[in-house]
């Protein structure tokens, strides 16, 4: 699936069906449970109440059963006692057989004979006193009286333990599925029997098959809606991202870095994305434009002295008396220090980071201005701090060379340096006494081959390099490289590089870095 639609698709189908899936089983192990529970209730209120009735002494014959249910009483032994009217077929409990087989009581003829008995003593007696009639009449009715023989011994008992198992029962023609209740009862005369009551699951199994039914036809047509609602959600949310592709694939074939893609206008993830893709063109627009830029100053450059190198080197080969080998010389420097600034820009454009090795400033600052011997105005050292910093040596003297050339091109008289600690910093200070730096055009003269007097000699005025490329050796170090207005009321370019710590290591870096 190579859409992000599809695959948001059946992402949002796939956790939907899941979530779906997960709480229709829960619900039906929550009914089920439910279910079984209400039955099983209605299965040990049946049994208790007929255990019950044998505990308080009841006869079998008079036992209230429940008709629309199955009840079976047993023994021990398994022995039927007594079952619901209409129990055809019962399965599962203690015993299979429906016909009551309950053992035969001899104190029932007993009882049949005291009650004849009862009544002989009653037309006899009925010519004497009411006194004594009212004495006999007491005895006789009173239970246990003259040695009665009909009364119980105490109450039965019920297990406070209520079982359950599951079998079957045909009622009055119905088959069915039933929760049989088991409960022990132990009665008046010291019969230990078991009530088997039954509930029937019918109800439990209908509910669930149709909750069980119903998800089975509902999930997945809710599936289809969350798939097509998901398509078209997504469809309309990435409508402004393929907009972008296709805004991006027309400007990649047309070559044409100054088109831009629609931003869309909600402010959101996509419209964000708009955004900075239209940045990112804008700036490698303004990048390749000073590509472009640097390529033709570079070559408007480079022609010049290589024009004047072989004009000099042509009437030099026609006439050797005419040849101004100084003049080629000088050319030739000129020629080489521009190959060098420009490579030194390639390097720094690529990324290239400056070795981090320990410089002492003040040291560097030392040599470089013992080398110059050929500057127009004389160079004032106003103070020297003993300094470290960390970086490449040879690119900071770079730096500082730039620096005093500019000075010296735009000096009237003097030039001046100074290096002094400040806020954690090193300060390097060129500043001169010429004209200075219109405030307008402090940030521009920073730009590759910028030189602010344009009718000036070439010659006089360099490739407008050195102060691009002294600014970018700054920010490689962590620095930062500004020009004001010095107190001598010319410019004043400050230098500022972080100190080094003073647990750094004193590798000294080669010149040449």
């Amino acid at each position: 699936m190579g859409s992000v639609r599809a695959r948001a698709t059946v992402g949002a189908t796939l956790v939907v069906a899941v979530a779906l899936v997960a709480a229709g089983l829960l619900l039906v192990w929550l009914l089920r449970d439910n279910l079984q529970e209400q039955v099983g209730l209605q299965a040990e209120v049946t049994g208790r109440d007929v255990a019950a009735q044998l505990a308080t002494g009841r006869a079998l014959d008079d036992l209230d059963l429940d008709h629309a249910r199955p009840v079976q009483v047993v023994d021990r032994e398994g022995r039927v006692y007594q079952v619901s009217d209409g129990l055809e077929r019962i399965a599962g409990t203690g015993s299979d057989s429906v016909t009551p087989d309950p053992p035969a009581r001899e104190d029932q003829a007993e009882r049949s004979d005291q009650a004849d008995q009862r009544e002989s003593r009653e037309d006899r007696d009925d010519d004497e006193d009411d006194d004594g009639d009212d004495e006999d009449d007491d005895r006789e009715e009173r239970p246990g009286a003259d040695g009665d023989e009909d009364s119980f011994p105490g109450p039965g008992e019920l297990d406070e333990e209520i079982g359950s198992v599951t079998g079957s029962a045909v009622v009055d023609g119905e088959d069915g599925e039933y929760l049989f209740a088991v409960v022990e009862v132990t009665t008046p005369r010291d019969e230990d029997l078991v009530v088997y009551a039954g509930a029937p699951l019918d109800v439990e199994r209908a509910a669930i098959d149709s909750v069980r039914s119903s998800m089975l036809a509902g999930v997945p047509a809710l599936l289809a809606v969350v798939a097509g609602v998901t398509w078209l959600v997504t469809r309309r949310a990435l409508r402004p991202v393929e907009g972008i592709r296709r805004g991006m694939a027309d400007i990649t074939r047309s070559e044409d870095l100054s088109r831009r893609v629609p931003e869309p206008e909600a402010r959101d993830e996509i419209g964000r994305l708009a955004r900075t893709t239209n940045e990112t063109l804008a700036a490698l627009e303004s990048s390749v434009e000073r590509q472009r830029r640097f390529v033709a100053d570079a070559s408007h450059e480079l022609r010049s002295p290589i024009a004047s190198l072989r004009t000099q080197l042509e009437v030099g080969e026609a006439h050797p008396e005419l040849l101004d080998l100084p003049g080629a010389v000088q050319d030739t420097v000129r020629l080489q220090g521009l190959a060098a600034d420009l490579l030194l820009l390639a390097r720094l454009d690529a990324g290239e980071r400056p070795l981090s090795a320990t410089v002492e400033l003040g040291r560097l600052v030392d040599e470089v201005l013992e080398e110059r011997v050929g500057d127009r105005h004389p160079v004032q050292l106003a103070e020297l701090a003993d300094l470290t910093v960390r970086g490449s040596r040879g690119q900071l003297a770079r730096v500082l060379g730039n620096l005093l050339d500019n000075a010296q091109r735009h000096a009237t008289g003097r030039v001046r340096v100074s290096l002094r600690a400040a806020g954690g910093e090193a300060l390097l200070e060129v500043g001169d006494d010429g004209a200075g730096v219109p405030e307008g055009d402090r940030e521009r003269i920073f730009e590759r081959f910028v030189r602010l007097d344009d009718a000036r000699s070439r010659d006089e005025g360099g490739a407008g390099l050195g102060l691009a490329i002294a600014r970018d050796v700054a920010r490689r170090h962590a620095g930062e490289l500004d020009v004001d207005t010095a107190p001598e009321g010319g410019a004043l370019f400050t230098l500022r590089l972080p100190l080094a710590g003073r647990d750094d290591p004193s590798d000294e870096e080669p010149a040449a870095g």
